[in-house]
């Protein structure tokens, strides 16, 4: 039985083909969904967030009702705690709009520190 063909690992300029999400050297380089700062206090916050949001930002501008289900950081914090917890930078977003702003826009945002 044939395998699946490798592709390409997801962190930004990798040329390494994977069976999995990231390459065997991004694996063992990315910290823990807790070490970054989402751990059960975030997710308490994230609910309290989404009950009070619960509305998709971008879809509602374009006059589409589509339930929000991520809390999506603005500026990306990449790592800034006082980003991460800074309420006026977070939005409500559906997985979709999620998606296509974390891969068009947030990819090529540089870290800030």
């Amino acid at each position: 039985m044939p395998k699946k063909p490798k592709k390409p690992c997801k962190h930004p300029g990798c040329p390494n083909l994977t069976d999995k999400r990231y390459c065997k050297i991004h694996t063992e380089n990315r910290p823990s969904a807790a070490a970054r700062g989402y751990d059960s206090r975030w997710r308490k916050v994230r609910a309290r967030f989404l009950k009070a949001n619960p509305l998709c930002v971008k879809c509602n501008e374009d006059g589409i009702l589509v339930n929000a289900t991520v809390v999506d950081h603005i500026v990306p914090h990449r790592g800034n705690r006082q980003l991460l917890w800074d309420e006026g930078n977070w939005q409500a977003l559906c997985k979709r709009c999620h998606d296509r702003k974390t891969m068009t826009k947030d990819r090529y945002q540089r870290y800030q520190y």
